[in-house]
């Protein structure tokens, strides 16, 4: 009998679905980083969120793993190539979020072109101000979407009814799609209205978008990042919303996303850029959908289901 330990909030399907393919499962999701250190040598399949960092030292004491399930996507809190050397399988799920990421990454846009947010604050507090809230359509506008694994697609094909024409870059993936444009990434930021960033944390995405980055967009354009926080430079971020040369941004995910741990040069940077009103900023909840907790526990129970057979 495998016994599998579960160290996250989870949907009650995948824990029953394991105990039905006959797992013995221990589902302790307040379970601390350290308790987890010192307890998963009991069992042959580990199951994690994000508290869990698995690094090479981690695994190390580990290697007695059959596999690690990751609930959703981001894969940076795992050393794959270590993994794989000590042969511990990885087992993820980012089909299952990718539908709750597209809608919030479209729900944050009309949010900021629409000026919704700010007009809900003036009109509970009495205010009816119309010139100010003048908005903004997506209509005619051309939408960068850098990164087309799951959550670029999803969030593709929620743009198709709004008038859109959608310019696509993936480095390494071959785009068989034809309601999409696919161009270089230096004629996507020249020429998108919008850029949405949909890509994995690695060495070779941190830090993407940085001044130099931003500079190669159109001015005026807006910034999504509803990624990794590493990805995106918050002080580039916010010298091109001062500057002018951004009209806006995005923002699901920090370098930082602990506020309690900022720095002062943290809190100084993140204070100026999410205070204002040119943008809209969520706590990394992009995927986080009452529908996408069941998702990603349906994906990642059926993926264990066919590692075991």
């Amino acid at each position: 009998m495998k016994k599998i330990l579960i160290t996250d909030k989870v949907h009650d399907r995948l824990r029953e679905g394991l105990i039905e393919m006959g797992c013995e499962v221990d589902y302790f999701p307040k379970m601390s980083y350290q308790d987890v250190r010192s307890e998963v040598g009991r069992y042959d399949g580990l199951i994690i969120n994000s508290k869990v960092i698995c690094d090479q030292a981690f695994l190390d004491q580990v290697t007695h793993l059959d596999f690690i399930g990751r609930l959703g996507s981001g894969l940076d809190i795992i050393d794959l190539p270590y993994a794989k050397k000590v042969g511990i399988e990885i087992i993820s799920s980012p089909e299952g979020n990718a539908n709750a990421v597209g809608e919030h990454t479209l729900g944050m846009l009309i949010m900021l072109l629409q000026k919704l947010y700010l007009a809900n604050y003036t009109v509970r507090e009495s205010k009816w101000i119309r010139e100010k809230h003048r908005g903004t359509e997506l209509s005619g506008k051309k939408i960068g979407i850098i990164g087309y694994g799951h959550t670029g697609p999803a969030f593709a094909q929620r743009l198709r009814g709004f008038d859109v024409e959608i310019l696509v870059y993936d480095k390494y993936k071959k785009i068989e799609d034809d309601s999409v444009s696919v161009v270089s990434l230096a004629s996507l930021l020249k020429e998108s209205d919008v850029v949405s960033i949909h890509l994995p944390l690695t060495d070779e995405t941190s830090e993407l978008v940085d001044q130099r980055f931003l500079s190669a967009m159109k001015k005026g354009s807006v910034i999504i990042n509803t990624s990794r926080g590493n990805i995106v430079q918050s002080i580039s971020v916010l010298e091109a919303l001062q500057s002018g040369h951004l009209s806006g941004a995005c923002l699901d995910v920090l370098e930082n996303e602990r506020p309690e741990t900022w720095t002062d040069h943290e809190r100084e940077i993140y204070t100026a850029l999410l205070q204002r009103d040119d943008v809209v900023a969520t706590p990394h909840v992009a995927g986080w959908t009452h529908r996408s907790l069941r998702l990603i526990a349906e994906v990642l129970l059926e993926k264990i289901s066919i590692y075991f057979d």
